[in-house]
């Protein structure tokens, strides 16, 4: 009788071992099955947050390593600077065929660049460096909170001119004479944004009114293509749902792309103390259109923007 039971004891706990490791195995499956899914809805994200954060950890290594003094104002950081952009400048060579186009509009004081957002804006990052090696400035940016809250996002803040996270300290810097630059569509343009290029602004004109408040220009800057190298989801029915509600920032996006990128500089639009912020938002619009209309074919395709690659390889034969 007790082989019996011990018999009937060993086969129930042998089963539900087995039962437990297969249970294991399917959670361990389907935890598989998952990651896959949304490493690919979401790898261009992935991706470009690993190279920005890649940029944030530049400095602090460096300094590290070189044992840089904490003044970053000194000429020991003019070297981490130039390697930075040089090495980001060569990324965008690299992936986009990267060009900036009419550098000559931005002007040598204070100058408020409003600027496009496609559904990666990894065409601002190759503008910003390309900026420092042209012009030894670098431009703050108004971001979102999300980028400036990561560990060591500080210092970077610090040797690159930081970032904007008031209409006020907007001002401040026009007034101080630094480039100042806003995407006002935002995540909202981000994600909603297609291959007609349209701007989705909504009612947004705070950038308007820093701009005449500090007396400065605003500059119009379009990137050619960047639609056709990076498209979002978020423009579907449930997307649009949960960003109205939770104001989710990242939405399915394919990318990374090899499409060719130009970053399009408009003449400045000059203060003008008479003008209305409202006016102001409307004169804007229409020079990032015009600038829109002449360098972008709408609709855009993703084929015509790879063979733009070898466009301009053709044209220098």
């Amino acid at each position: 009788m007790t082989q019996i039971t011990n018999c009937t004891f060993g086969q129930e706990f042998t089963a539900c071992l087995i039962h437990t490791l297969e249970g294991y195995q399917n959670c361990r499956t389907y935890s598989m099955m998952l990651l896959v899914t949304l490493s690919i809805l979401f790898y261009p994200h992935f991706l470009a947050l690993f190279l920005f954060y890649l940029n944030f950890l530049f400095y602090p290594i460096y300094k590290k390593l070189y044992n840089l003094p904490e003044d970053v104002s000194r000429k020991e950081w003019d070297r981490p600077k130039h390697l930075l952009a040089s090495a980001m400048t060569m990324l965008g060579k690299v992936l986009h065929g990267y060009e900036l186009c009419g550098i000559e509009n931005l002007p040598k004081g204070p100058g408020l660049i409003i600027y496009y957002h496609g559904a990666l804006p990894i065409d601002y990052a190759f503008f910003y460096y390309k900026v420092y090696l042209t012009t030894g400035r670098f431009c703050s940016s108004v971001v979102d909170k999300f980028l400036y809250n990561l560990p060591s996002a500080k210092l970077f803040q610090r040797i690159c001119g930081g970032v904007c996270k008031t209409k006020q300290e907007c001002v401040e810097m026009l007034k101080k004479g630094h480039l100042v630059s806003i995407a006002p569509g935002g995540a909202r343009e981000q994600n909603y944004g297609d291959n007609t290029y349209k701007l989705i602004w909504k009612n947004r004109k705070g950038f308007a009114q820093v701009a005449i408040d500090a007396k400065a220009p605003i500059i119009p800057m379009f990137t050619q293509n960047i639609r056709d190298g990076y498209r979002s989801y978020g423009n579907i029915w449930p997307m649009r749902w949960l960003y109205e509600r939770i104001r989710f920032v990242f939405f399915p996006t394919y990318g990374f792309i090899p499409v060719k990128l130009r970053t399009h500089i408009g003449e400045p639009i000059p203060y003008d103390p008479s003008i209305t912020a409202e006016e102001l938002v409307e004169k804007t619009k229409m020079a990032i259109e015009a600038l829109r209309d002449k360098h972008q074919k709408i609709p855009g395709s993703i084929a015509r923007a790879l063979w733009e690659r070898f466009e301009k390889h053709h044209k220098d034969k």
